[in-house]
């Protein structure tokens, strides 16, 4: 099985909106409410708008198996306001919108994703790949430490939304040759 990660285009708008359709469903059966708008999720239009931002900026990419769409990954600089300070920002890249369709579910695409968000860290000499994650979602906090992220904090009450467990990773963790990471803080 090979997995190969292509830059997506606004023509991959509604398969990504499928995939979030698809695993908000996966997870509400599962008693998840992780992306829903009960869960104060974005609803699928406002987040359909994020995506296409990202597009046109040419942040997100497809994860392809064997030339059939398996997931979609966007990375970039930016996160949501009072999630991580300016200085983290300035050191790192940022994971958004990482969703796996279903059907490929357990054949590493996700690690395949997490793997080109550190060759973007790297393309752009930061040292971090960071992310927020679904508070109460446990079972992808533990998906994120398999993957060799720890969770570096819960966001504090200035923060909103419900994605507010941080996670990062060195980006050196991912090479073979690594480069000293910032003298940034780090815990």
């Amino acid at each position: 099985m090979t997995v190969r990660l292509r830059p997506a285009t606004l023509g991959d708008l509604p398969l990504i909106c499928r995939l979030r359709v698809q695993r908000t469903a996966w997870l509400t059966a599962r008693g998840s409410d992780q992306w829903t708008v009960a869960g104060r999720g974005r609803p699928i239009e406002i987040f359909a708008g994020a995506v296409g931002r990202a597009l046109d900026r040419g942040e997100t990419w497809i994860a392809e198996v064997d030339g059939k769409p398996a997931g979609t990954i966007t990375v970039n600089h930016r996160a949501d306001p009072d999630l991580w300070s300016p200085w983290e920002l300035a050191e790192s890249v940022i994971v958004h919108f990482m969703i796996v369709d279903l059907r490929f579910a357990g054949r590493r695409v996700g690690t395949r994703m997490l793997e080109h968000a550190a060759h973007v860290a790297e393309q752009h000499r930061r040292d971090w790949v960071r992310l927020d994650a679904w508070t109460t979602n446990k079972a992808l906090h533990a998906y994120y430490h398999r993957e060799g992220f720890r969770l570096s904090r819960i966001a504090g009450p200035i923060a909103s939304g419900p994605s507010r467990a941080l996670f990062e990773r060195p980006t050196a963790d991912w090479f073979s040759i690594s480069r000293p990471l910032s003298t940034a803080r780090h815990r």
